[in-house]
């Protein structure tokens, strides 16, 4: 499996992850236009932190991404689109792609967390598919993932990509000081939340959309 790719920096890792994320739930209005890729980058469901990234900053990471073969410009369209090819790079499957994508757009998370989140990119067939994936992308001289020091008090441990932007700390390496547990979160709560997530995701698209007919 090809994983050389030099560090991305947290924009570049935002650009390449709603890129993915929109390949999968918006196939419709994928490959993306700047607009649509710059609201992606920054709405404000499923995005952990918030961005507020402007034009420049999304086309000059574009244009990185593009040289490292990451990202692919599509040419002869009226709008100018964009598509990730990292994916095919590291020869993802769809399961491994899934979880990047949300660590990528969602920074660290437990295992339980990451199924909860993952059904509109692959589904999973339980928790110990999904732990079992995460295990064959963190081995390997060039690991893709890396499982964090679990946190007092908590059941599960975190895990982080490594493709850049972010220091990440190994289940082996000692953590300064200790982060506040993770609150509890209700099963029912949580899915009215993905719900509310998802329209909002739709209503953004739609905007973006009316926006480029309308040529605002």
């Amino acid at each position: 499996m090809m994983r050389t790719i030099r560090e991305l920096d947290a924009t570049e890792v935002r650009v390449l992850g709603s890129l993915m994320e929109k390949e999968r739930t918006t196939p419709d209005y994928y490959p993306m236009t700047i607009k649509a890729l710059i609201a992606a980058c920054n709405q404000k469901s499923n995005r952990e932190p918030v961005t507020e990234l402007n034009e420049t900053q999304v086309v000059e990471a574009l244009d990185r991404l593009r040289k490292d073969v990451l990202a692919w410009r599509s040419d002869g369209a009226r709008v100018e689109r964009w598509s990730q090819s990292i994916s095919r790079r590291l020869e993802l499957s769809s399961a491994s792609k899934a979880i990047l994508t949300l660590l990528m757009l969602r920074g660290p998370q437990t295992p339980g967390q990451l199924r909860s989140r993952s059904s509109r990119l692959h589904s999973f067939s339980d928790l110990a598919e999904l732990e079992t994936t995460l295990r064959e992308m963190a081995a390997g001289d060039s690991p893709l993932v890396v499982e964090l020091e679990r946190q007092p008090g908590t059941k599960e441990s975190r895990w982080a990509h490594r493709l850049g932007a972010e220091p990440v700390r190994s289940v082996a390496s000692p953590a300064p000081r200790s982060l506040p547990d993770s609150p509890t979160v209700n099963p029912g709560l949580s899915e009215r939340v993905e719900a509310l997530e998802r329209r909002v995701d739709e209503l953004t698209r739609e905007l973006t959309q009316l926006r480029e007919e309308l040529g605002s």
